[in-house]
């Protein structure tokens, strides 16, 4: 059974993911679609924007904090493999590190450093613009599905 600060990192480990859950969630289904509406030159001043106040603590406290409660979740799980609920916490915690933080790192991260180094007004900029708003938001789906799915993963341990 899951007690004592194991049921106290599951609950923050489960309230996180959700938490970034949501936020990914919400740029996949209209933060994206308000910004490729938007003529090219102002959907990637308004993304370079985004993408910079994104690097702020109230962000950075949700997404790395969940990240750090996976991994610490994952390093206790395995010391008390096989009790009650490791699978879940285990499970939960893979899919946060690999689905979200990894994602981030290997594919999100990346087409952001590139927008950042475009001149929003220079035509051949659009280009690049329309790849990247389909291939950030699948990549974004991913992060999505994974956070929630961890964060499911992470009740089903606690009930």
């Amino acid at each position: 059974m899951i007690d004592g600060p194991y049921f106290v990192l599951a609950v923050l480990g489960a309230l996180f993911c959700g938490l970034a859950a949501g936020v990914f969630v919400g740029f996949s289904t209209f933060v994206m679609k308000g910004l490729a509406a938007l003529p090219p030159a102002r959907g990637i001043a308004a993304m370079q924007s985004i993408n910079v106040a994104a690097v702020t603590p109230p962000f950075m406290a949700v997404f790395m904090g969940a990240t750090g409660l996976c991994a610490v979740l994952a390093v206790v799980t395995f010391v008390l493999w096989p009790d009650e609920g490791t699978v879940e916490l285990l499970l939960g915690s893979a899919l946060y590190l690999v689905g979200s933080f990894g994602v981030t790192v290997a594919a999100n991260i990346p087409r952001n450093d590139a927008l950042s180094r475009l001149d929003p007004e220079d035509p051949a900029s659009a280009e690049y613009w329309r790849s990247y708003v389909g291939e950030w938001t699948r990549w974004n789906h991913i992060r999505a599905g994974a956070s929630a799915a961890a964060s499911v993963s992470f009740l089903l341990a606690l009930a």
